[in-house]
């Protein structure tokens, strides 16, 4: 199952404490005081890696904490920073920060490699020679280390793809997928057999691009019916939907309505994304049914396919990519 919403907490390093300390050596018996700094604390950042493709590594451990900074030394020498924690999450990672109890988007991360600082280690406090003065020539403390930045975050993937795969259960998305990249989904003549979405990388003509299968929809997913609003947020980001439709149901207008209906419901956005709507099963149906369909859809463009033999998957790929440099 794809992890794409977490909820963690973050703490990063406290500073170092300054030292209290005199300087003692040979002949010099009562020297000023030399307690130096203390380390500053150790920053959180949040990476963006590809090589990362969901939010699961965030599923046992739910709280990360940044390194503290070492206490000052003697000859005023600082103590040791804290080292950097350094969290990755796959592109595509929505970061919302919690502030006075509500959840405020701080950022996305979208390029490869971008680093983003989301707590900043504490400073360490300030050795006693710091506080030396002309009146007080042996002052005998020294300043603590501050706290590190604490904050909860909620982390929301929304996978990054140019192409998203929609329709209702068993219309043959996953086998479509498995047949046009290298992805490997579970495929069984029953529905929700997808319960988790599915990337795939696509290789055409010398053009690489990534499909997103999602599980198949149902009136009242936009309410998180079949966990619907859980599994639209991934193709928000997609360039253009292909709608596949099983072409052995009775009434396929009808189902790519109630389909179209749910992304209303759920975004404008999506509604309003280019679309090609893709009849699939054809090695299934005779001439009848096809001629039938083509005057139900008259005005639409579709293309009839079967994800089984491959039969026109050629030509729906051509028009992918056609449509990919037209937006």
């Amino acid at each position: 199952m794809l992890t794409d919403e977490v909820t963690i907490k973050l703490e990063a390093g406290h500073g170092g404490d300054g030292l209290v300390s005199f300087r003692r050596e040979r002949f010099i018996s009562h020297g000023g005081p030399d307690g130096g700094d203390g380390g500053k604390g150790g920053d959180i950042f949040l990476i963006c890696d590809e090589n990362v493709h969901a939010l699961s590594q965030f599923l046992r451990v739910k709280e990360f904490h940044g390194e503290n900074g070492a206490r000052g030394e003697k000859r005023k020498r600082t103590g040791k920073s804290g080292k950097h924690l350094i969290l990755k999450a796959p592109p595509g990672t929505i970061i919302f920060t919690e502030i006075q109890g509500k959840f405020i988007k701080f950022q996305d991360l979208v390029k490869r490699g971008e680093r983003i600082l989301i707590a900043k280690g504490g400073p360490g406090g300030w050795g006693n020679y710091h506080f030396a003065t002309a009146t007080r020539q042996t002052p005998r403390f020294a300043q603590k280390g501050r706290w590190g930045q604490k904050l909860i975050l909620r982390l929301e993937l929304k996978l990054l793809a140019d192409v998203g795969l929609i329709g209702l259960p068993n219309v043959g998305k996953s086998l479509f997928l498995s047949q046009i990249s290298h992805a490997k989904p579970k495929i069984a003549d029953y529905p929700f057999t997808t319960l988790s979405p599915n990337l795939g990388t696509v290789c055409w003509k010398g053009i690489k691009l990534i499909v997103a299968d999602i599980p198949g929809l149902i009136e009242g997913a936009h309410h998180g019916k079949g966990l619907g609003d859980q599994f639209l947020r991934h193709i928000e980001r997609t360039k253009i939907l292909i709608h596949i439709l099983d072409g052995q149901k009775a009434d396929l207008l009808s189902d790519w309505q109630k389909v179209r209906g749910e992304l209303k419901l759920f975004s404008n956005k999506l509604l309003n994304k280019e679309e090609i709507i893709v009849i699939n099963k054809i090695d299934l149906i005779d001439r009848d049914k096809i001629s039938q369909i083509k005057r139900n859809f008259k005005g639409e463009e579709i293309f009839l396919i079967s994800s089984l033999t491959k039969k026109g998957i050629d030509q729906l790929l051509d028009k992918i990519i056609q449509k990919l440099h037209s937006t």
